[in-house]
């Protein structure tokens, strides 16, 4: 079986035989034919595991010039992307302990990785998530869109859940590694984008309710498409049974915890089964007035005013919303943030969504209980007008006058 490391690869002085070290660093499916006999060299690779972070296996890639294989080695249906995994080549990997600091992380191969049965994320959902895509411009550059914003909302959420925090510069630059590690499935302009999933968690083993012990800090990443089917022909139900996060400041609706999300699987399985793309949840005080959907921010558009429910504890601060409010606010549209109840929204003109996998897209329908309310579609939408101009800004196509992207290579 190839090994699918560099020759590039330092040498390194350990007394333990090459088998071992391979044994420690390739995924479990590949590690699998390496074989290791001895107590000795099992409590070895333990330790080993336990007190370094795992070697880079690139040389050369911080200034892109190389992503570990050519290009053109990868053959990918562009066309046919969805908002599905596909395995791409490396991921970064940074640890540190209870009470210290994140300090260096390293690119390694794709692949599983080990984790204790008493892991702080395992058992109790210590563990938040980001989400940030790459896009490839017209003449190749890669761009991101405004990552220290992710890095900024992972701290918060992780002061929350009581975790240390990669800095925003360390977020940042383990993101731009990532890319260019990965730089060959970031799809051409049009066809998609390389979806980056950063994973903050409690890795360490306890078995109390209590902090872990210690922290994985963890990027991988996957070519994307279109997260709905069809773009803007979205039908959200309104669930009125199940709420997404409790009202008020004192919960976790306002930050990306890991346990958020499962929570909704039950609604949006019902809805999908009867033929809804996604659910909208109300709040919990009063079960009158709207907040997110599963995994997007809502806007709703009367008579030309902008309205979205304002950020109070309870929903994800959004980058795109954020930036879509800014852009609004530049063109010169009134956006109001405030509670807005069920009939409001009922009665707009307009309604759409916005996220990182979403970008903006609009809504065609909303039913809550027995009625249907319709909304108007197509390229005469104001969405669609300001889905173009944010497309365009993460796409190098528009001028970026508020430096929100940042380029890769």
């Amino acid at each position: 079986m190839p090994v699918p490391f560099r020759s590039s690869l330092p040498s390194f002085s350990f007394s333990f035989s090459r088998s071992l070290f391979l044994f420690a660093f390739l995924p479990r499916y590949q590690a699998s034919y390496y074989k290791v006999s001895s107590s000795f060299h099992i409590n070895t690779r333990r330790t080993f595991l336990s007190t370094m972070a795992p070697p880079s296996i690139l040389e050369n890639i911080k200034d892109g010039t190389e992503s570990g294989r050519d290009e053109n080695d990868v053959e990918i249906n562009w066309e046919g992307l969805g908002f599905n995994l596909t395995p791409t080549d490396y991921m970064f990997v940074m640890k540190c302990a209870k009470g210290e600091k994140f300090s260096k992380g390293s690119l390694i191969r794709y692949g599983n990785i080990e984790l204790s049965p008493s892991a702080g994320i395992l058992n109790y959902g210590q563990g938040i998530f980001e989400g940030l895509k790459a896009y490839r411009t017209e003449d190749d550059r890669i761009l991101l869109f405004r990552p220290e914003e992710n890095a900024l909302r992972m701290k918060i959420g992780a002061d929350r859940l009581c975790m240390p925090s990669p800095s925003v510069e360390q977020f940042v630059d383990a993101v731009k590694q990532t890319v260019l590690a990965n730089k060959r499935w970031v799809p051409p302009l049009g066809k998609g984008t390389l979806y980056l999933r950063p994973l903050l968690m409690g890795t360490g083993a306890a078995l109390g309710v209590a902090p872990s012990t210690e922290y994985t800090f963890l990027i991988y990443c996957s070519p994307v498409g279109i997260y709905h089917k069809v773009q803007g022909a979205v039908n959200i139900k309104v669930e009125d049974k199940f709420h997404r996060a409790i009202s008020g400041t004192g919960g976790t609706g306002g930050i990306k915890s890991v346990t958020n999300y499962a929570p909704t699987y039950t609604s949006i399985t019902e809805a999908k089964a009867n033929g809804f793309s996604d659910v909208l949840f109300l709040d919990s005080a009063t079960g009158k007035n709207i907040e997110e959907a599963s995994a997007c921010n809502v806007f709703l558009v009367k008579e030309n005013v902008i309205f979205t429910p304002e950020i109070d504890g309870t929903i994800l601060p959004g980058i795109t919303r954020k930036s879509i409010i800014d852009i609004a606010t530049d063109l010169g549209y009134k956006v109001n943030q405030r509670s807005i109840s069920v009939e409001e929204m009922m009665s707009a003109d307009e309604m759409f969504c916005t996220g990182t996998a979403v970008v903006v897209n609009s809504v065609a329908s909303v039913t809550y209980k027995e009625t249907r309310a319709e909304y108007k579609t197509g390229p005469e939408t104001l969405s669609e007008k300001l889905r173009k101009i944010l497309v365009g800004i993460q796409t190098g196509c528009v001028e970026d006058k508020k430096s929100w992207t940042l380029q890769v290579v």
